[in-house]
């Protein structure tokens, strides 16, 4: 009932954001004071549209234009271009992938179809930051961009010569449909007064997920007018990485002076136990993560409180999920109201197996199923024709890592997040799953393990309905379930161990709250210590249930199956601080060495570099990269701790019992004065003996 002018809503989690706006436009016609044909309403999908509009007509109201970004504005494209430039509007690029290859070939850089796909994102980054190829660099550099195998020059020059592709074809890409209108609107004010008479009235939905270029299409759009209704939360900002920002939807009140702030906190979706948790989550964020946000008030009935179990191991997690979801679903819980969340897709693969071995259906939402991806299929092909020819000199893990590096796979992951990180981690997954059966069978081979994907692939075609669903936190979004189990939540995924800075730490504390908020009655989390059975437990709970540990203690289990299971409180990774001036780590090289980046290290250089001079020489020797033998953080770590034995030097973040057993003598000799190169020639001498 607001009256015209500018409105902002800042709208909790559950709160019927959508029904709100909906009925606002509903009221607006139904007074008279709006024409339907006069509002436009804007989003983020042709989804969200269409239930606007579906909802709308349930309301009485036909005509409002309800709309994505792009749609609108194509159309007023389309419709203004025989009168701006002349003739027809050019045709729209479906995917800028081919164009982006054509662009790298001609710059003779040659790239796989995942990084070109994620050098397309990087350039749809810059075209919605308002940036061109000239202006790309300095901003990529202050937001500590790393396109794949790109330096930012050669991006900027990657970035021309696809702005040069477009322009030989004659097409436009989406991006292209909004600063081409931004462009007309600008330079043509007949146009603009048109469109302006046609639109009084402005919804924007999802208003956090607003990028410049978006905001700059709407200023256009409003011209000096100010019936502007914007809805969104702060508290789900979660793809910046594709230019969002939700410094608009919290610098609204300060653009239009006089603006009314309404707060919707009321939710309706989930009990007030899941609502207590999403709001300590909340709560704990640095002040700047915190403005705008809003405290939920839960208005449904009471229920039962959060539960964190923590596990042995990966498998046994995964094992344990489906075990209980198997055990609802048996109990007459409909498994389509029950989801799995998961940080990255690599991770589903397990779940997809244990799923499949409890006999329970699923679908995963927003990607492949893991053996349809293409990368996966193109590895197990290779593994497939190796397998024939394998004469067993080498261990199932090591040929598995030398096959699959024919279909794009590395040592060292990739910088960045995007399409090539989920690519190495899927394939990951194949060496890890080599690893799996070379444990539990050493003498297995590669015929073993292809029979063994075989067998997965063949047995995971589960139907598309009345199935769990398994999705990433972003791919759930806007979603909600019964019950939701939310894994792999410890440190390294939650926050995920690439989210470097407060501002990239605060994103993935806003995906996890997101994830919470999907759960209407029933929301398990958990953890494990460990990647695989047996291996050491050197993971800890995500730092971001520290504040929440009484309300989670009360549900805390911790499952192993090698002393069964026993109730207790989690092991809860705390916030950590800088030794030297108290700043709070973020990243996990950070926490691992216990210092941040500003203050200098505290080891003796003397030690430091005989650690270094001792780890090449080791890595020449076994023909691997320096980082397998130790990471530049853990070495950091060990000489600054300066262990003087086994003990001190196996608490160290990064000395499993393999390595301590394989290096372990070496690196506290080395601690204690020894010559790196005698210890090398000593080894050798050893082996030869040996042999």
């Amino acid at each position: 009932m607001a009256p015209p002018g500018p409105l902002c809503i800042l709208a909790g989690a559950g709160t019927g954001k959508t029904r709100a706006i909906t009925h606002r436009i509903a009221y607006a016609v139904h007074s008279g004071a709006q024409q339907p044909q006069r509002v436009l309403a804007l989003t983020f999908t042709a989804r969200a549209a269409g239930e606007m509009r579906t909802r709308l007509r349930g309301l009485g109201v036909q005509g409002v234009q309800a709309r994505t970004f792009h749609a609108a504005a194509l159309r007023q494209l389309h419709f203004f271009w025989p009168q701006a430039i002349g003739g027809a509007a050019p045709e729209v690029m479906s995917h800028k992938a081919a164009a982006v290859a054509e662009a790298a070939s001609r710059l003779r850089m040659q790239f796989d179809r995942t990084t070109v796909r994620d050098l397309a994102a990087e350039i749809e980054w810059a075209k919605v930051n308002l940036l061109t190829p000239q202006s790309y660099a300095a901003r990529a550099r202050e937001q500590r961009r790393e396109p794949p195998g790109l330096d930012l020059t050669a991006m900027a020059r990657l970035f021309e010569a696809y702005e040069d592709v477009k322009q030989r074809r004659g097409v436009i890409d989406f991006e292209d449909v909004l600063l081409l209108t931004v462009g007309i609107l600008d330079e043509r004010e007949d146009i603009a007064r048109t469109v302006r008479g046609q639109y009084r009235q402005f919804v924007v939905d999802e208003y956090q997920d607003v990028n410049d270029l978006q905001q700059r299409l709407l200023d256009q759009w409003l011209g000096e007018r100010n019936d502007l209704c914007v809805v969104g939360d702060p508290a789900q900002t979660i793809y910046s990485f594709t230019g969002a920002s939700p410094r608009h939807l919290v610098g609204f009140p300060k653009r239009f002076p006089g603006a009314q702030v309404v707060r919707l906190v009321r939710n309706y979706r989930s009990t007030p136990q899941i609502v207590g948790l999403a709001n300590t989550i909340v709560a704990s964020g640095t002040q700047a993560a915190r403005d705008g946000a809003v405290r939920l008030l839960a208005q449904s009935e009471p229920g039962p409180a959060p539960e964190l179990t923590s596990y042995a191991d990966d498998p046994a997690e995964a094992a344990a999920v489906a075990d209980r979801i198997r055990t609802l679903v048996d109990g007459g819980h409909q498994a389509a109201e029950i989801a799995i969340l998961f940080r990255t897709n690599a991770q589903s693969e397990a779940f997809e197996s244990a799923l499949t071995d409890a006999g329970v259906a699923y679908l995963v939402r927003g990607g492949d199923r893991f053996f349809a991806r293409k990368e996966v299929r193109d590895a197990v092909l290779l593994l497939r024709g190796a397998a024939r020819s394998d004469d067993g000199e080498k261990a199932l893990g090591e040929i598995t890592r030398d096959v699959i590096t024919g279909a794009g796979w590395s040592h060292e992951p990739p910088a960045g997040s995007g399409a090539t990180r989920e690519r190495w981690e899927s394939l990951t997954a194949l060496a890890t799953l080599a690893d799996d059966i070379a444990a539990a069978a050493p003498e297995a081979r590669l015929p073993e393990l292809v029979a063994e994907l075989e067998r997965r692939a063949a047995e995971q075609h589960a139907p598309a309905v009345q199935g769990v669903t398994l999705a990433s936190l972003h791919a759930a979004k806007g979603l909600e379930w019964d019950t939701v189990f939310l894994v792999g939540a410890s440190d390294g995924l939650m926050p995920i161990s690439m989210a470097e800075g407060p501002d990239a730490v605060e994103e993935e504390r806003r995906l996890l709250y997101v994830g919470l908020t999907r759960a209407r009655k029933q929301l398990f989390l958990s953890w494990s210590g460990a990647r695989t059975p047996g291996a050491r437990a050197t993971r800890r709970v995500s730092r971001f249930l520290a504040p929440a540990a009484d309300i989670l203690g009360q549900g805390a289990r911790s499952e192993a199956k090698s002393s069964g299971s026993k109730r207790s409180a989690p092991k809860v990774a705390r916030r950590a601080h800088c030794r030297g001036c108290g700043a709070e780590l973020v990243s996990a090289a950070q926490r691992k060495t216990g210092r941040c980046d500003e203050c200098p290290p505290t080891y003796d250089e003397a030690t430091f570099e005989r650690l270094r001079t001792w780890r090449l020489a080791v890595a020449r020797e076994a023909s691997v990269p320096a980082f397998v033998v130790f990471t530049d953080a853990t070495l950091t770590a060990i000489a600054e701790g300066t262990p003087s034995d086994e003990g001190g030097l196996s608490v160290i973040s990064g000395v499993g019992a393999r390595k301590l057993e394989q290096y372990g003598s070496d690196v506290l000799a080395i601690l204690a004065g020894a010559d790196p190169q005698e210890l090398i020639e000593n080894r050798s001498a050893a082996k030869e003996s040996a042999g």
